[in-house]
């Protein structure tokens, strides 16, 4: 496909889920942080920057080594101030970025499903008229998921400079106002995200039932 770049989304509060680190739950024996660079590096995607807090020097032993694992070309950035939801995280990705490819890949690092999902959007990517702008997947009620989708980085650039405070508390819907985007509808298996305990858990079973021969 044409150039890709790609914003991975890990840094909400997850409030749902104490707090915790949702992109460093483990589904299969990966984080879902994990899942979702090797789903952006199989499309080629580079740049590929994750926006939300890059483990420190004193971080616990498991969050230094899942930053370990991850390939060097990957970079980090932060939204200012923190926790700005995930249009100014796209703001702040966007601002880092030197080169501008053609695509950029928009993913939140909640999703068990990060690998097939992005295949199907690449797939699916070259049946689109010329003049659209993006593509995200749908989900079983045809819900436009759009932090699984594949948008034009001139058109991002645009409804990013357009956004107050470079987006901070805006919803991620406006930064997509006014875009022709197409959407495809989607397994659960690829949509489904990882908001809650019970989330996770579904999740975990899910993986170890494919497993099983």
């Amino acid at each position: 496909m044409s150039t890709l770049g790609a914003i991975l989304l890990a840094g909400g509060r997850a409030t749902r889920v104490d707090g915790a680190a949702k992109p460093l739950f483990e589904v299969g024996g990966r984080t879902l942080l994990r899942r979702a660079v090797d789903a952006a590096a199989a499309a080629g995607a580079s740049p590929l920057t994750i926006v939300g807090p890059q483990p420190s020097a004193d971080a616990t032993a498991q969050v230094a080594a899942a930053a370990a694992s991850l390939p060097t070309t990957v970079t980090w950035v932060r939204e200012q101030p923190p926790f700005g939801g995930p249009a100014a995280g796209v703001v702040a990705a966007l601002d880092s970025w030197d080169a501008t490819p053609e695509w950029s890949l928009v993913l939140a690092c909640d999703l068990p499903g990060a690998e097939a999902a992005v295949a199907r959007l690449v797939r699916d990517l070259v049946l689109l008229p010329s003049d659209t702008e993006g593509l995200c997947l749908a989900d079983s009620r045809s819900r436009p998921q759009w932090l699984v989708g594949l948008y034009r980085t001139a058109a991002l650039r645009r409804r990013s400079a357009a956004l107050p405070d470079h987006g901070h508390g805006a919803p991620v819907h406006r930064l997509l106002d006014d875009l022709a985007i197409a959407t495809v509808l989607a397994p659960e298996t690829e949509t489904a995200d990882v908001d809650t305990w019970e989330d996770l858990t579904q999740a975990r079973r899910r993986s170890t039932e494919e497993e099983t021969p």
